[in-house]
C-alpha cells in the first residue's frame, strides 16, 4: 500500500513484519483478467513491479532472485539443453537461462501475457532475450501446458511463480509435480522458488513432502539473499527425478562465459549449506530430508 508520505509499504500480518520503499510516483497501474499490475518509480531501486499489493521486483536487486533460480540449476544438470519455465512473466529468469550456450530450447509459460508486456516498457534490461531464436514465450496455464508436454521431453523446469496464492497455488501441489516427473527426461531437475526459509517453513516442508509423493527422489534448498521480499532472506529448491542431485559443474561454474552479478561456483557452494532449524525441520522423516 501508499501512504501519505509516499512510501509503498508490503505488510507480512503473520510474521510481523512490513518493507518500505520511499517511492516517487506510480508510473503504471492495471487490472487484468487475473490480477492487478502496478509499477512504482522509487527513489533508490529503480522501478518497483507490484502484483496484487505483493513486491515482485526491483531494478536494483532482481539479479539475486533470477541468478540464484537459474544458474545452479543449469550447472547441476549434466547437459541442460531443453528448459520450461512455469510462470517468470518477467522474463529475468528466461534471460539468465539464455546465457548458458548449451540451452538448445527454452519455453517461458506465463498465463499472464501483461506481466511481461509491462516488463517490457519497465524492465527492458530483462527482457533482452526475448527474440534469441531458442525462447519461445507462451501466454496459457501453465499448469495445463505441463500436463500436455510430452513425456521425457525436458531436462529443467524451473517454477518461478508468484507466492502460492491464487493463480500460483496450483503450482504447490502434488499433481502438478507428478506432471513435471513425467515431463522432465532421464537425470532432469526441477527448481522451484521455495519462500523465506524464515517465514514459511511449511511451505519448504510442503514442497519436499509433495515432490516426493510425485516420485522426485532428491532434494537441495539454496538460500540467498532477496531485500524486498519478506524477511530479506529467500530460498530456491531442486529436485531431482531419480536418484541423488548431482555434484554441480563446479569448474563450469568458476569461468562462466558469461557475467553475472551474484552468482559464482562460490555462493553456490556456500548457498547450499544448510541453517541448523533447517536440518532439524526435517529429523523427524528420513523421506523428506534435505
Amino acid at each position: 500500500m501508499l501512504d501519505e508520505n509516499d512510501w509503498f509499504t508490503e505488510i507480512a500480518d503473520a510474521a510481523g513484519s512490513a518493507f518500505s520503499l520511499r517511492v516517487t510516483g506510480r508510473v503504471h497501474h492495471e487490472q487484468t483478467p487475473f490480477q492487478t499490475i502496478e509499477v512504482y518509480a522509487t527513489e533508490t531501486f529503480g522501478h518497483l513491479m507490484v502484483i496484487d499489493g505483493f513486491t515482485m521486483l526491483s531494478s536494483r536487486e532482481n539479479f539475486l532472485y533470477h541468478e540464484m533460480l537459474s544458474h545452479p540449476a543449469l550447472f547441476t544438470h549434466p547437459h541442460p539443453k531443453r528448459v520450461a519455465i512455469i510462470g517468470g512473466g518477467d522474463c529475468g529468469t528466461l534471460r539468465e537461462v539464455l546465457r548458458h550456450a548449451e540451452v538448445e530450447s527454452a519455453v517461458q509459460i506465463d498465463i499472464d501475457e501483461r506481466v511481461t508486456r509491462v516488463a517490457e516498457i519497465f524492465f527492458p534490461e530483462l527482457t533482452e532475450s526475448n527474440h534469441d531464436p531458442r525462447a519461445t514465450l507462451l501466454f496459457e496455464d501453465g499448469i495445463r501446458w505441463i500436463q500436455q508436454a510430452p513425456a521425457q521431453s525436458l531436462d529443467v523446469i524451473i517454477i518461478d511463480s508468484t507466492d502460492p496464492v491464487g493463480p500460483a497455488e496450483g503450482l504447490f501441489t502434488t499433481a502438478f509435480y507428478r506432471d513435471c516427473h513425467r515431463a522432465l527426461a532421464a537425470g532432469g531437475l526441477l527448481v522451484q522458488q521455495s519462500e523465506s526459509p524464515l517465514y514459511h517453513m511449511d511451505i519448504i516442508q510442503g514442497i519436499y513432502a509433495d515432490t516426493c509423493a510425485a516420485g522426485f527422489e532428491d532434494h537441495a534448498t539454496l538460500f540467498f539473499p532477496q531485500a524486498i521480499y519478506p524477511s530479506g532472506w529467500w530460498s530456491a529448491t531442486m529436485a531431482s527425478r531419480e536418484g541423488k542431485l548431482p555434484a554441480f559443474r563446479a569448474a563450469a561454474a568458476t569461468a562462466p562465459p558469461f557475467q553475472s552479478q551474484y552468482y559464482t561456483a562460490e555462493i553456490h557452494r556456500a548457498a547450499l549449506a544448510q541453517p541448523a532449524f533447517f536440518k532439524r525441520a526435517f529429523e523427524t522423516s528420513d523421506r523428506n530430508a534435505p
